[in-house]
């Protein structure tokens, strides 16, 4: 079973989550904003393997961390859209460059942390790459700053698109049942009912 925790980082806030299989104790970090040791601290408490860094896309408040958490754990690999390559590369507006994932996926995409199954979806909108992580049998989506509770990201970066991040929130609600859990980039937990309710962007 997968576990979880947030923790929020940074002037603007961002969520980084820290999530687990309960069997194997393996672990992934998503987006990394920053040098955090809590994050560190936690997965020494609970014994954790830190396997995986997992970006939902390259933008800085998302990215920080990345050399901290590679310098603390030497094996632990890169997990990002292969459509992100360039932003992560380049150094583009809100991007800090000169990152290189070690596994790039594509929409669609699984891969196995411990015993529990995580499958990415692509959500190209805020960034050309960007993309959601989703757990399915918890029904856990992280949802970067694609769909934020009700709101979404902005387009008016390097890379966005009003057009894409539109289609893209179309698919997360043509694909997810309401009682889908959504943990966003920034702010508080929403669920896909209440966004597909509420959302005025949805």
């Amino acid at each position: 079973m997968m576990k979880m925790k947030t923790f929020i980082n940074g002037p603007i806030e961002t969520n980084t989550y820290l999530v687990w299989d309960e069997a194997a104790l393996e672990a992934m970090i998503v987006d990394p904003g920053a040098e955090n040791p809590l994050i560190a601290d936690e997965i020494a408490k609970l014994g954790l393997d830190p396997v995986y860094i997992v970006l939902t896309h390259g933008h800085h408040d998302h990215t920080e961390g990345i050399p901290y958490f590679r310098g603390l754990y030497p094996g632990i690999k890169l997990v990002a859209s292969r459509a992100e390559r360039k932003l992560l590369m380049e150094r583009h507006g809100s991007s800090q460059g000169g990152i290189s994932a070690d596994i790039e996926v594509r929409d669609g995409d699984e891969m196995k942390l411990g015993e529990s199954l995580m499958r990415f979806v692509m959500t190209p909108g805020h960034t050309p790459g960007g993309m959601c992580v989703y757990f399915p049998e918890e029904q856990v989506l992280f949802s970067g700053d694609t769909l934020f509770f009700a709101s979404v990201g902005r387009t008016d970066l390097w890379g966005g698109s009003d057009e894409e991040l539109i289609a893209s929130l179309k698919k997360l609600m043509e694909l997810f049942p309401d009682c889908v859990k959504v943990y966003p980039g920034h702010m508080k937990e929403t669920t896909i009912g209440f966004e597909r309710r509420y959302n005025p962007f949805v």
